[in-house]
C-alpha cells in the first residue's frame, strides 16, 4: 500500500522586531502561528532590549544584516509561501522589505502588512515622512493590510487631525488604501459615529465590513501582534477575513480581560498559558 503523503504545512516568513524581555512581536507571533502548525521563519528588522513602554531601551539597527540575510536566501533558494511584516525601523528597511515583497508577489505569494507606525493621532519618533511613504509602497503589494485607525490616516494623508470619523469618512480612508494597490483593508481600533469597532473592505466578497466592540481601557503591549497573528493564521488556515477578524477581536479581548490586574502590564501577556484555546478557531 502506498503511504499517502501529508501536504507540507505553509512556509510564513515574520518580518518584525523582536525584544529581549516581553511578549511583543517575534517573541509572541512565532508561538501562536507555530502552536497553529505553520512553519514560521523570521527576519528581525531590530532587537530591542525590552518593551518600549518601560522608556528606557537599547535598539540594534538590523538593516545590514536583514540585506545580507535576503541575499543568502535567495542564492540558497529559500522560498515562503506567505509573508506577513510588522514594525520597520527606518526608510531603508521599508524600502528594502517593500522590493522584496513586490518580488514576492509576482510570484504569488501572500502579503500580510501590519503597518506599525504610530497611535493615538501621532506617529512613533523616528518614523519620517518618507518612511510613510515607503510603507504606501508596501501596502500596495499586500493582499491585506492592518493599520490603526492612526496609521490609516497618514497612510491616506487624510483625518490625521480627527479622533472620530463617520461611516463615510471611514469609507473614503479605505478606498485611498485601495487606490493605492491594497486588496483587502482592515482598520482597527477606529471611533466611527461614536462607536469602536474595525472597519475594512473584504476583497474576496467585495463588501464594506464593521465589527463593533467594547473598548476596555487597559493597554498591554504586543496585542497588536496577538491579532495579527491569529487573524493572518485564520485567514491562511482558510477561514474568511470577517470571521478571522472577528476571532482575532474576541481573543484579543478575552486576554486582555483575564490578565487586566496583571502588576506589569508593560511586559505583555503571557501567552503560553492560552495557546490551545486561542488558537482553536472552530471554538467561536
Amino acid at each position: 500500500m502506498i503511504k499517502r503523503q501529508e501536504k507540507e504545512p505553509e512556509r510564513i516568513l515574520l518580518i518584525n522586531d523582536i525584544a529581549g524581555y516581553g511578549k511583543i512581536s517575534l517573541g509572541c507571533m512565532i508561538p501562536i502561528m507555530s502552536h497553529m502548525g505553520f512553519n514560521i521563519y523570521n527576519l528581525p528588522t531590530a532587537v530591542v532590549s525590552n518593551t518600549l513602554d518601560y522608556g528606557l531601551f537599547e535598539i540594534l539597527d538590523t538593516t545590514e544584516y536583514m540585506k545580507g540575510t535576503l541575499k543568502v536566501w535567495k542564492e540558497l533558494g529559500f522560498e515562503f509561501d506567505a509573508i506577513c511584516t510588522g514594525l520597520i525601523l527606518s526608510e531603508e528597511q521599508a524600502k528594502v522589505i517593500s522590493e522584496y515583497c513586490k518580488e514576492q508577489r509576482t510570484l504569488g505569494k501572500h502579503i500580510f502588512v501590519d503597518p506599525i507606525m504610530g497611535d493615538d493621532g501621532k506617529l512613533y519618533n523616528g518614523v519620517s515622512d518618507d518612511t510613510v511613504r515607503h510603507m504606501r509602497r508596501l501596502c500596495s503589494v499586500a493582499d491585506i493590510i492592518m493599520p490603526n485607525y492612526t496609521e490609516a490616516a497618514f497612510l491616506a494623508d487624510i483625518y490625521q487631525d480627527k479622533e472620530q470619523v463617520t461611516r463615510a469618512e471611514a469609507q473614503q480612508i479605505v478606498d485611498k488604501l485601495r487606490e493605492m494597490g491594497s486588496k483587502s483593508v482592515i482598520v482597527t481600533s477606529i471611533n466611527m459615529d461614536n462607536q469602536h469597532c474595525v472597519f475594512g473592505y473584504d476583497d474576496e466578497k467585495e463588501e464594506y465590513f464593521t465589527i463593533p466592540y467594547e473598548h476596555v481601557p487597559v493597554h498591554f503591549a504586543g496585542t497588536g501582534d496577538t491579532f495579527s497573528a491569529l487573524l493572518v493564521g485564520g485567514v491562511l488556515k482558510g477561514y474568511d477575513l470577517q470571521r478571522s477578524t472577528a476571532y482575532a477581536m474576541n481573543m484579543v479581548r478575552q486576554l486582555i480581560l483575564r490578565n487586566a490586574e496583571n502588576a506589569d502590564k508593560n511586559k505583555g501577556i503571557p501567552i503560553e498559558r492560552y495557546l490551545d484555546e486561542m488558537t482553536d478557531f472552530e471554538r467561536y
